[in-house]
């Protein structure tokens, strides 16, 4: 991990293309301006977490439910 220390009004550039800024520092949070090509997606840590949470839940199947899923499928052909 690359630690750096920027002041308000500083900032840092991630290639070439992504620009960091310190917008205010106040109490125990920091502001950050962002400015990226509109094509890049921007998460907070924490809701990026619950993407990759949520995403990596999606892979796991519940058999007992395909199996739920199948005869209410199967029923429905016959009627």
């Amino acid at each position: 991990m690359l630690v750096l220390t920027r002041k308000v009004g500083e900032g840092i550039v991630i290639g070439g293309d992504i620009k960091l800024t310190v917008i205010e520092v106040k109490g125990g949070g920091i502001r950050i301006g962002i400015e990226a090509p509109r094509d890049k997606k921007i998460y907070r840590q924490e809701i990026y977490d619950r993407i990759c949470q949520e995403n990596q839940e999606a892979t796991h199947w519940d058999l007992t439910g395909l199996d739920v899923l199948s005869a209410n499928l199967q029923s429905r052909s016959r009627s």
